[in-house]
């Protein structure tokens, strides 16, 4: 029995080694891009993303790469982390609103590079 297709969220980071604009670029749209296969998340499925980043990133803005990737036509979003003290530097974090069939449990949510120690409970 196919399931009806509903609203879920997928989540992840990124760190990155530098806050130059081909760092933000490159680090977004490779998180960006797992996201998306290891996911098998198809464009037309998805509703928004919401990018956040810490203080420290300055160069660019997260969604200009992803509107490189073609996605220009999701509706995306750029915010600030909380300042929160000893918290992750350089870091990428999105959250993608997609429509799918599939159960909330069966969504890979993707941590990688440093923010991989944000989420060490979740499977690679």
């Amino acid at each position: 029995m196919e399931r009806e297709p509903r609203l879920l969220a997928l989540r992840g980071a990124i760190t990155l080694d530098a806050d130059t604009k081909d760092e933000v670029s490159e680090k977004t749209q490779r998180l960006v891009k797992e996201m998306l296969a290891r996911n098998d998340v198809n464009h037309d499925d998805l509703v928004s993303i919401i990018f956040t980043a810490t203080d420290d990133v300055t160069a660019d803005f997260p969604a200009a790469a992803a509107r490189a990737l073609g996605l220009g036509d999701v509706p995306l979003l750029c915010a600030r982390e909380l300042g929160i003290a000893n918290a992750m530097p350089l870091c990428v974090r999105v959250l993608m609103h997609l429509y799918s069939d599939r159960r909330r449990d069966d969504l890979h949510h993707v941590y990688l590079e440093g923010a991989r120690g944000l989420r060490d409970d979740l499977p690679e």
